[in-house]
């Protein structure tokens, strides 16, 4: 089983930046990829942006040209470089296998909160 686990999340006001972190104790990069989602407050939580075996990208139009996904395959790190962040961008970010695979289990995630 994959274990991963999120950081780098905390309070930024609008327009900064940061730049979460997904470590992961398997390498799944050459079968599924690996994928940010995130969970607003109230909200059903959303697949944001994966990055496929192959090393392809892609991203939900609401984060497409703000947020970049990336990896370090000799480190098992997933990174998410999220840039002209919004108040709407505010959630719990996880990392997890991305569509059309299912998560089977959830890890704590990290929290981002942008202020305006």
């Amino acid at each position: 089983q994959v274990q991963l686990v999120e950081s780098g999340g905390g309070l930024v006001q609008a327009g900064g930046s940061l730049r979460l972190s997904c470590a992961a104790s398997r390498i799944t990069f050459s079968v599924t990829g690996i994928g940010w989602y995130r969970q607003a407050p109230g909200k059903q939580r959303e697949w944001i942006a994966a990055i496929r075996g192959a090393g392809s990208t892609k991203y939900v139009d609401s984060v497409k040209g703000r947020f970049t996904i990336s990896r370090n395959n000799a480190q098992n790190t997933v990174y998410l470089q999220m840039n002209s962040l919004k108040p709407e961008d505010t959630a719990v970010y996880y990392c997890n296998v991305p569509p059309p695979y299912s998560p089977s289990s959830w890890g704590q995630g990290t929290q981002v909160i942008v202020s305006s």
